[in-house]
């Protein structure tokens, strides 16, 4: 790997260059590796990557659990630099896949595991900015952290405004690049469980008729089983029996449920009568 001193767009260059770490590691680099691994037992933030280094620099994961193993994806055109790459986040206990273009990647089949880009500013194909863009409007929950070679603050900035999770220039030290990771992969796990979560609801209110719909936009808004009953020109009996099945459907124990439900759904009353409006 190329030797890492790092530096970001919000920290100081550090210049402390390590000894080149390859594929092909020597006596003479392996024991700083190992010493940064146990310190820190690698990184532990809630992705079930905790283990004791050595551990981790033995074994890979079970065949069984890589499909659900947090993966970082590199994509840039210096082969060097990203096998050296995926060879140590594969050492830090993650999954690691390498491409050499941003089409490549674009390619690959989106997975529903907490995952991470991490991008080379300048590919053969699109900017590392235009690749962004796609990843932003198709994999939201996938945080992206670039990585150049130039000194550009004006792209930087617009990385960064454009949701970049961190902005590295190269070389960079692996400490830091690793920690930046594991937060990025925690940023996902959220991301994805946020999405589940949206979906399952989405169902649930799908399973609803047409009416029970109409009555749950309603008696979210604070309106009374008589007034919902008014607007829907129903009696109020009958609004008590669709709010049952409306509780029962969506999965809710009380209105204050309901009205979290509603919000994450956005939901907006179908219409409101002119005498409850006044």
């Amino acid at each position: 790997m190329i030797s890492h001193s790092y530096h970001s767009a919000s920290a100081q260059i550090r210049c402390s260059p390590l000894p080149e770490i390859g594929l092909a590691r020597s006596r003479a680099t392996e024991p700083a590796r190992i010493d940064f691994l146990e310190r820190g037992k690698l990184l532990d933030l809630g992705l079930g990557r905790g283990m004791p280094a050595s551990r981790i620099v033995a074994s890979a994961p079970p065949s069984s659990d890589a499909d659900r193993t947090p993966t970082v994806f590199i994509v840039d055109n210096d082969m060097a630099a990203r096998e050296s790459l995926a060879d140590l986040i594969r050492i830090s206990g993650w999954r690691a896949e390498a491409f050499g273009s941003a089409f490549g990647f674009l390619e690959r089949p989106h997975i529903s595991v907490p995952s991470c880009v991490v991008l080379d500013l300048r590919l053969p194909d699109l900017s590392g900015l235009e690749l962004q863009r796609r990843i932003k409007a198709e994999r939201s929950e996938m945080p992206v952290i670039f990585l150049t070679g130039y000194s550009d603050v004006p792209i930087a900035v617009q990385a960064m405004k454009a949701g970049a999770a961190e902005f590295f220039m190269k070389p960079f030290d692996d400490e830091e690049l690793l920690t930046a990771i594991g937060r990025a992969l925690e940023a996902s796990r959220t991301g994805l469980e946020h999405e589940a979560e949206l979906l399952a609801l989405r169902r649930r209110h799908e399973s609803l008729s047409g009416r029970e719909q109409e009555v749950l936009a309603l008696v979210v808004t604070g309106l009374l089983n008589k007034q919902v009953g008014f607007e829907l020109g129903i009696s109020e009996i009958t609004v008590k029996a669709h709010r049952g099945r409306v509780m029962r459907k969506m999965e809710a124990n009380s209105l204050a449920d309901l009205i979290a439900m509603a919000t994450k759904l956005s939901l907006r009353p179908p219409f409101r009568s002119n005498r409850l409006c006044a």
